[in-house]
């Protein structure tokens, strides 16, 4: 009796090669960066004195991770970062959930909502100052107003921008208003609230960063600020990096979370 013939598996050497092209190719543009970064201080280009070496700062780095130091500061400012995002966001898209659902609540809030939206965070860094003290309760109390707002606002436009068409068919089946937002709702606004959480994730580093700079003992900010006040160069531009890395990382972390809420869209085809 013939044998069958056996089925090829598909070799894994494509797949391998297709993903370190992709990594490669999204990778080009700051290995051009690093590389201008270590020949422009060697070549003359820049100063130094103030500007060294990408190398430099990667021995600067290293000698950081080996005595701690940058682990001491990068937990203190990961936990008041985390603390107020985590914080702005369990107030911001329950509340901009609520007030999108009612849009005469919308609609009376809104000139309040702008007021505080355009009003700078780091601007009102003295008044928290002020108020809450140079300690922890200030800069994660900046940190959560500085996040506050772009999630409820994207929260409140999620809500307010569902497809009338899903609504229509969601009222025709007889759904309870708790099932509509469970069923209809929600799903339909992640994608927005996501754009809001994930901007409000890059701010609450920046902003934290900038309040670490005044009163803190500790912090990737505190690292940079003493770091640039004693000269230390290479040590300044190493925290500038790990701020760099791990908000890439955050944003990355965020962008997961929403592929994987999101996994019930289809994509659009033409």
């Amino acid at each position: 009796m013939p044998s069958r013939p056996r089925l090829r598996r598909p070799s894994v050497l494509p797949r391998i090669l297709r993903v370190v092209l992709t990594g490669a190719t999204k990778s080009a543009a700051i290995v051009v960066l690093l590389l201008a970064w270590e020949l422009a201080p060697r070549f003359g280009l820049v100063d130094r004195t103030f500007l060294p070496p990408f190398s430099e700062v990667a021995q600067a780095w290293w000698a950081l991770v080996a005595n701690g130091q940058l682990a001491d500061n990068a937990e203190a400012s990961l936990v008041r970062s985390f603390s107020g995002f985590g914080i702005a966001v369990a107030v911001s898209v329950p509340l901009g959930l609520l007030i999108g659902w009612y849009r005469p609540v919308a609609d009376l809030l809104n000139p309040l909502l702008q007021v505080f939206l355009n009003t700078a965070a780091l601007a009102l860094l003295p008044v928290f100052v002020l108020l809450l003290g140079i300690g922890e309760t200030s800069k994660i109390s900046i940190v959560v107003y500085a996040c506050a707002w772009p999630i409820l606002f994207n929260t409140i436009s999620a809500v307010r921008t569902v497809d009338p068409t899903l609504l229509r068919l969601a009222k025709s089946m007889d759904l309870s208003a708790p099932r509509l937002f469970q069923k209809v709702i929600l799903p339909a606004s992640v994608p927005t609230i996501f754009t809001g959480i994930r901007l409000a994730g890059a701010v609450s580093i920046v902003v934290l960063v900038a309040a670490e700079m005044i009163g803190a003992k500790a912090g990737l900010g505190y690292l940079i600020n003493a770091s640039q006040y004693n000269f230390a160069i290479p040590q300044m531009y190493a925290g500038i990096v790990t701020i760099s890395v791990i908000g890439v990382a955050f944003n990355q972390m965020l962008v997961a979370v929403e592929k994987r809420l999101s996994s019930w869209r289809v994509p659009a085809t033409s």
